[in-house]
C-alpha cells in the first residue's frame, strides 16, 4: 500500500466490508486531516477509535481524536494510542463483556 494514498485505500476497505460512510463524511475527514496537518495513518486511526467507541461516524468526536493525536510530539502508532489510552479515548480492553 503506497503510503500517500493509505486513507483512500482505508477508506475504500471499508466500505467493502459493509462500513458506509456517506460522501459528507469522506469529505469531512479529509477535511481534519488537512485542517490539523495530520499524517494519514493519524487520520485512519481517529477513524477506527470513532467508529469503536461511537459505533458510527460522529465528526465531532472524530476530530478531538485527530486533533490530540495530531500533535507533534506524537511520532508512532504505539505514542499514539498510549496518548489516547491516558486520556479515555482507547482501550485495548473490548467496550463489551
Amino acid at each position: 500500500m503506497k503510503n500517500n494514498h493509505a486513507l483512500a485505500y482505508f477508506l475504500e476497505d471499508l466500505w467493502s466490508k459493509g462500513f458506509k460512510l456517506s460522501d459528507e463524511d469522506v469529505r469531512f475527514i479529509y477535511f481534519g486531516k488537512n485542517s490539523t496537518n495530520a499524517a494519514q495513518w493519524k487520520a485512519i486511526i481517529a477513524v477506527k477509535v470513532t467508529l469503536k467507541f461511537q459505533h458510527k461516524f460522529d465528526p465531532s468526536f472524530f476530530i478531538s481524536v485527530l486533533e490530540h493525536i495530531a500533535k507533534p510530539e506524537v511520532k508512532t502508532k504505539g505514542e499514539a494510542y498510549r496518548s489516547l489510552e491516558k486520556r479515555g479515548f482507547y482501550s485495548k480492553r473490548p467496550l463489551h463483556k
